[in-house]
């Protein structure tokens, strides 16, 4: 599998005076991409290959006066950024067509945001001093803080909007399976926004509120920024101060993060979560949602689940783990909107009246579904049903997929499990 290896760098006068120089070309090679293709949907015509737009934007563009400047710099970060666009644009076009997941329409870059330039293999050179040589730039002074386990196949050069600068290789690492643990030490996630997360036995982790926790110092900050003219020194001083403030909370943010879901990974066998539509919580609750990151948690755990061996399973979202009785099966807790206030809830089911707290049963819910599906092997589509007339699923003959009541809920009728198992690995 491959992973990314970060590590900070700190490049000279000159070498900084070549990175701007990149970046910039970078830059605007990437947003001539975009506009072409812009061009080419409005004129309804088809869209230009990467090699093309390449040709195009790159090699006749440095014959030209008005870019000429781009032969200054090497021409493989060049030849990403065009990739880099036809990639943005591949995602696009599979989440219109319903493929993959949301994605929005590729977007021009701007210099006060995050800048980046890949190298490939033969673009860089890691020296025997420990410096790194990247191709029209010229040697780096790294920090190395751990070794990278093998040779990287590409080098990706960032400027944070606070300036500073990392380098971030990408590395082909065999998996590390971690001693395996007893089957039932597994675990579902309930995540939300009042309480980041409850784990098995009501264990409760909660919302550390990093941005929450910065709120008045940033919009103290932010509106210092809005009274300075636009482009001065002062402007300049002032953004790099608010930057500084995003990035410290960023840092502590995904430091939490990480930190936790290694921790989970490291405890359990087996992970069940929930498939979150977060783009709908984002639009919902804003800022809340963002500083809880909830689907970065949720693609941390998926990943490092991958990495070490352990078995994951995310389940539908359109199973009512929050509705269904965990006692009885019966479908009595809160629903929709309405019944977001509501904590703790009593089954009004026949013969039950059990009292619940909302988020241990619906972490309870998500852990007996997934056991299932586990047992089941399933690792494709399957019918998905209401889910009220039984918590647990019924299999269906020697097919290995499962089922869960009689009443479809998607339109198509159907549902895609998403399950890593350490044996398929």
């Amino acid at each position: 599998m491959q992973l990314r290896y970060q590590f900070r760098a700190h490049p000279g006068g000159s070498e900084r005076a070549r990175a701007a120089r990149t970046f910039g070309c970078v830059r605007t090679v990437y947003n001539d991409a975009v506009a072409a293709r812009k061009a080419a949907f409005a004129a309804g015509l088809p869209y230009p290959s990467s090699a093309k737009l390449q040709k195009q934007l790159i090699t006749e563009a440095k014959r030209t006066a008005d870019r000429a400047w781009l032969a200054e710099v090497s021409p493989v970060p060049l030849q990403q950024a065009v990739r880099d666009c036809d990639q943005a644009y591949d995602r696009f076009f599979k989440w219109r067509k319903g493929t993959g997941p949301k994605s929005g329409r590729p977007r021009f870059k701007r210099r006060s945001h995050r800048q980046s330039a890949r190298f490939n293999r033969n673009a860089f050179r890691l020296r025997d001093s420990g410096r790194l040589y990247l191709a029209g730039i010229g040697e780096l002074r790294i920090i190395w803080s751990r070794e990278l386990p093998a040779e990287p196949s590409s080098v990706t050069l960032i400027k944070t909007p606070t300036g500073k600068y990392f380098v971030s290789f990408v590395v082909e690492v065999p998996r590390e399976a971690l001693p395996s643990r007893d089957p039932d030490q597994d675990t579902g996630i309930d995540v939300g926004l009042s309480c980041f997360a409850v784990v098995r036995d009501g264990k409760r982790i909660e919302s550390p509120g990093f941005l929450q926790k910065q709120a008045k110092r940033i919009a103290k900050a932010q509106r210092v920024l809005s009274r300075r003219k636009k482009g001065s020194k002062n402007w300049d001083k002032q953004r790099l101060r608010v930057s500084k403030l995003y990035e410290r909370t960023a840092n502590q943010r995904k430091d939490f993060l990480h930190k936790l879901s290694t921790a989970i990974i490291r405890e359990n066998q087996a992970v069940y979560v929930e498939d979150l539509d977060v783009v709908a919580i984002h639009q919902r609750f804003g800022r809340l949602a963002t500083d809880q990151a909830l689907g970065e948690f949720l693609r941390m755990i998926e990943s490092k689940a991958a990495r070490y061996g352990r078995d994951f399973v995310k389940v539908d979202r359109h199973f009512p783990s929050t509705q269904l009785c965990s006692s009885c099966g019966a479908l009595t807790g809160p629903k929709g909107l309405a019944g977001l206030n509501i904590r703790k809830w009593t089954c009004a089911g026949p013969n039950c009246g059990v009292t619940h707290d909302r988020d241990e049963n619906a972490e309870s819910n998500l852990r007996a579904y997934g056991r299932e599906v586990l047992a089941a092997g399933r690792k494709g589509p399957a019918p998905v049903g209401l889910g009220g007339e039984s918590k647990r699923l019924q299999s269906a003959g020697q097919t290995g997929i499962s089922q869960l009541g009689t009443k479809p809920r998607s339109p198509g009728g159907e549902r895609t499990e998403a399950v890593t198992t350490a044996a398929v690995r």
